[in-house]
């Protein structure tokens, strides 16, 4: 059985400097990784490595994860999981910011516990469970469950700053993304198609079109696609992981952009929820233990506030793309993943505009 190491976790995590190279082969970085866990977890240090074993959780787009068995000298067989972060995501996530934010959340009932940190990543509790693929989320009975531990999740407390990061984040994106240059010529010519006159002006004006709503500020997890959600199957239990995009922006936001990962990496977006679908994961958002109580009126304003910040979501992450297009090392066209999710946001602007009026004119 798979057990968590019985390691003080409380105050003191524990640190090491010593990173670990992505880019090596599995076999030496297994070992480094082994190397890293003996060093924050002193039980550890004096086990021969032939009682570790390492193998390939998930590899996404910005990290891999990675479970890490250990045969302890009582004959327990316990297991973590290491979480490299990708190479320059520094560049795109605020590290200080989600170490901060685990800890709270964690003791709220969210995600794997931080057990220690190293050059370029963490160690975390393993959970035995199964991520999630985009079909699953539509499922009504998941979906209920995914919205009702979203608006628990959207309830937590973080210590700090609570305005909203949403447009800082995508202001800063925004400034990165538009002086870049890349060394391949084929690149750079794709990459000088992109007018980012037009992006700023696109930019600028859904920001002044989302501040008309007066969104609620929650602390949202900012990235709930169906790689972050976990399911044990065999006690029907829904996790939440991963936080290193976590912030305190708007409640809308959220959905819409959970909404967007219906779709996939593919973007496909003929899978978005239907508007009954939306209602359906609006009624156990905002009245979990009475759904069918939940005011049409306020299933309609949650609407348009959701499919309003959707464009936002489209918005950050074509940003966010390009900037992976330079940095990462990661074989992913982060290019076209750019022109996927800008070109969706051109087609659904005007429908979203049409609905924003409509709404205006009625109130």
């Amino acid at each position: 059985m798979d057990i968590a190491p019985s390691v003080a976790i409380h105050d003191s995590i524990p640190h090491h400097p010593l990173s670990v190279d992505t880019a090596l082969s599995f076999p030496v970085m297994s070992h480094r990784v082994i190397d890293v866990c003996k060093k924050l977890f002193r039980k550890w240090e004096k086990l021969d490595d032939s009682r570790f074993s390492v193998e390939t959780v998930s590899g996404g787009i910005t990290n891999l994860l990675l479970k890490v068995s250990v045969k302890e000298g009582n004959g327990d067989n316990v297991a973590v999981t290491v979480r490299l972060y990708g190479p320059n995501t520094e560049y795109v996530i605020d590290r200080k910011r989600e170490l901060q934010a685990i800890k709270y959340l964690s003791a709220a009932g969210f995600g794997a516990k931080l057990l220690g940190v190293f050059g370029n990543g963490m160690v975390q509790s393993f959970i035995n469970a199964r991520t999630l693929n985009p079909a699953d989320m539509k499922k009504p009975k998941l979906a209920a469950e995914i919205a009702k531990q979203l608006r628990r999740f959207h309830h937590v407390e973080i210590p700090g700053s609570k305005e909203p990061q949403l447009w800082v984040d995508i202001f800063k994106f925004f400034e990165k993304a538009s002086s870049l240059r890349f060394e391949a010529p084929d690149m750079q010519r794709r990459y000088e198609t992109i007018s980012f006159k037009e992006v700023h002006e696109e930019v600028t004006q859904l920001k002044e079109l989302t501040d008309r709503l007066n969104a609620p500020v929650v602390f949202s997890h900012n990235d709930l696609l169906s790689g972050n959600l976990m399911l044990d199957d065999e006690h029907d239990n829904l996790y939440f992981i991963d936080f290193e995009y976590g912030s305190y922006s708007y409640r809308g936001y959220d959905i819409g952009n959970h909404f967007n990962e219906y779709a996939g990496y593919e973007c496909d977006y003929s899978l978005y929820p239907s508007k009954d679908e939306q209602f359906h994961f609006f009624r156990h958002y905002l009245k979990p233990e009475k759904p069918y109580e939940v005011p049409e009126k306020d299933l309609k304003a949650l609407y348009i506030e959701t499919n309003t910040f959707m464009l936002a979501s489209h918005l950050y992450w074509a940003l966010w793309a390009l900037i992976q297009a330079k940095m990462s090392a990661i074989d992913f066209d982060y290019l076209g993943y750019f022109f996927l999710r800008y070109n969706q946001y051109k087609k659904e602007e005007q429908m979203c505009l049409h609905n924003l009026t409509y709404q205006s004119k009625k109130a």
